[in-house]
């Protein structure tokens, strides 16, 4: 075994594993690229990675500085790991709309915390916007780089490897990518290489069922974090989708709390509206077919909210 020379070095190369109990018969093979497996557990570390990287490399972003961004906490997670090792200050504009392990987390590791109330706990357009609106003013300060995920096209860059892992994984066999939309960069990233291997791979985008505006619908109130903003992302390309798949918060999060006691794979509600959308489209393209989809975080981010609380704890 190697000794790695930084914890960054460690992001990336995540497990590709083969959903089988809560796949019906007759369904396409489905495949999760398992994220949880990152140093912060989410796939967020290659994205945080990528924009500061960019950042250092131009000058934005200098020895003493601080880094700001609004997040609702593998973001803000991601981006204090790499800040710790590199040496920055950071600022994260969060929400208590967000689960607390998050914000936790984000803590523990070093970042900032200046948290947005919201009504009924839930996410919503005016949330982000506030969230926005207030990291933008700590990026006005003097020696601050504000990241701007939701137009960070350096962001894209960072999930390529995703999606090169996902076609050596499956030894150049996908037929189909499925993945959630936050920021539109993973969606984006990982899809270039898998369709320069293979130009008909048919590439699904998820959103929530209760703010479908990437289907043409109205905004709303959701409990899926990480996705569903309210309103097309910056980054958002609706020519690279062959479809998409609004799916509903129950049963993103009733995904997630069967992924965890049939699969054994413990993730949170993204995940689990992405495996939903995978097997509606499995269920189409026939029992040939290999889809991928991405398991984008850890369960262990939602311990506290009520995907995994009961009433016996």
């Amino acid at each position: 075994m190697e000794i790695e020379t930084s914890v960054l070095t460690t992001i990336g190369h995540t497990p590709l594993v083969r959903l089988r109990k809560v796949v019906p018969a007759n369904c396409a093979t489905i495949l999760v690229k398992v994220e949880g497996h990152n140093p912060t557990g989410s796939m967020k570390d290659r994205m945080a990675q990528s924009m500061l990287a960019a950042a250092e490399a131009d000058g934005r972003l200098q020895p003493g500085d601080s880094v700001v961004e609004y997040t609702g906490g593998s973001t803000g997670a991601a981006l204090a790991l790499v800040c710790a090792v590199r040496g920055y200050r950071l600022r994260i504009i969060s929400s208590t709309a967000f689960s607390g392990d998050k914000l936790i987390q984000m803590a523990a590791l070093g970042a900032e915390l200046t948290l947005i109330p919201s009504a009924n706990g839930q996410i919503t357009k005016q949330l982000i916007r506030e969230m926005i609106g207030t990291a933008a003013e700590f990026g006005r300060r003097p020696h601050t780089y504000w990241t701007d995920q939701l137009t960070n096209t350096a962001s894209i860059a960072g999930y390529h490897p995703m999606g090169q892992e996902i076609w050596d994984q499956t030894g150049g066999r996908v037929d189909g990518f499925v993945q959630a939309v936050g920021t539109a960069a993973s969606l984006r990233g990982a899809t270039t290489p898998l369709r320069q291997h293979n130009p008909r791979l048919r590439v699904v985008a998820v959103e929530p069922a209760e703010s479908a505006v990437l289907s043409g619908g109205a905004p709303g109130a959701h409990l899926i974090e990480g996705i569903g903003i309210g309103y097309h992302p910056p980054m958002w390309d609706p020519d690279l989708p062959d479809e998409i798949i609004p799916v509903p918060t129950a049963n993103a999060e009733a995904m997630a709390r069967r992924l965890a006691t049939e699969e054994a794979l413990l993730t949170g509600t993204s995940s689990g509206a992405n495996v939903v959308a995978a097997i509606e489209l499995g269920r189409r393209l026939g029992p040939d077919a290999t889809i991928a989809t991405v398991l984008v975080d850890s369960g262990l981010k939602y311990l506290s909210t009520n995907v995994f609380r009961t009433n016996q704890i």
